[in-house]
């Protein structure tokens, strides 16, 4: 009896040490609302063109440099001669187009401000699958002021070119996306800000794109480390416009709709189906017994 109480009281001094110092793990990475809080002054609203059912009249952008230089998505809200960006703290300038890479699907921006917070594409976070991001925009264009961008927190599920081909996604960009674990793929958020844990720029939050196939929206963000040379080429004139355009050569004699005397309605959107608005009389799509109004599903059964 007198050993089973020895050994009892041993049990209990073990598991529970009246003297034993408390542990505290100490957290030195930077918190969540401290890079929020960096980043925000880096991320701008855009107004332009659009405004009717379909056609959003706002995006996303980014600053790159202390003297007002914003990396954006190339789209119709570009278009106006009058374009809006509004900073994080409610200040609105006019911007200026600078140039556009029609291939990455991006414009650079200017407004007439200095010593403004910015993004260093010079050093991009490299991030890998299973990475946690963030994705900083004007989602559904909620931000009209000084009121904050949106945060959507996400990782990075896959890193894969993006196709073009029929059936997929249809897009003239062809290089490295980040397929992400987040809802990115909302109205206003094209040209908005991909950046790791600790605030980093990480990449542009691609356009809006569904698969013709499936009907499902992508999320995804061009990296920026694909960014840096194409921001170059806008900055110095010098885009290269045949740059992956190897699977796009034309044939010795294409067949054009023009050539073949078929006129669709205007693509207003993405998805506006290929309806025939005309066709010119005697033409080669006449004889083949096209009329206005008709809609093509096929072309030679592909």
């Amino acid at each position: 009896m007198h050993l089973k109480t020895l050994w009892l009281v041993a049990f209990i001094a073990t598991v529970v040490p009246c003297n034993a110092p408390r542990i505290v793990c100490a957290i030195t990475t930077s918190s969540f609302d401290t890079v929020v809080e960096n980043v925000q002054p880096k991320i701008v609203k855009i107004y332009g063109a659009g405004g009717v059912r379909g056609l959003e009249a706002y995006q996303s952008g980014f600053l790159i440099s202390a003297d007002g230089l914003i990396v954006t998505a190339s789209s119709y809200v570009l278009d106006p001669e009058y374009l809006l960006v509004i900073l994080n703290d409610g200040r609105k300038f006019q911007a200026e187009i600078i140039g556009v890479d029609p291939r990455m699907e991006i414009a650079v921006l200017r407004i007439p401000a200095m010593e403004l917070p910015c993004f260093d594409l010079r050093d991009p976070a490299e991030l890998e699958t299973g990475d946690r991001i963030l994705a900083f925009s004007n989602l559904f264009g909620v931000a009209t002021g000084n009121e904050a961008s949106s945060v959507l927190h996400g990782s990075v599920s896959a890193i894969t070119p993006l196709s073009a081909r029929r059936g997929t996604f249809t897009s003239p960009y062809h290089g490295r996306i980040f397929v992400l674990d987040a809802i990115t793929n909302n109205a206003g958020a094209a040209g908005g800000a991909l950046t790791d844990r600790a605030g980093r720029i990480a990449g542009v939050l691609g356009k809006e794109l569904r698969s013709s196939e499936s009907n499902l929206w992508l999320n995804y963000a061009i990296p920026a480390t694909e960014l840096y040379q194409s921001v170059q080429n806008i900055l110095a004139g010098t885009v290269d416009r045949q740059t992956d355009l190897a699977e796009r050569q034309p044939s010795d004699a294409p067949w054009t709709l023009t050539a073949l005397g078929i006129r669709l309605v205007p693509n207003i959107l993405p998805t506006t189906p290929p309806y025939v608005a005309s066709v010119v009389p005697e033409s080669r799509a006449w004889h083949a017994g096209l009329r206005p109004d008709d809609l093509l599903l096929f072309v030679d059964d592909e």
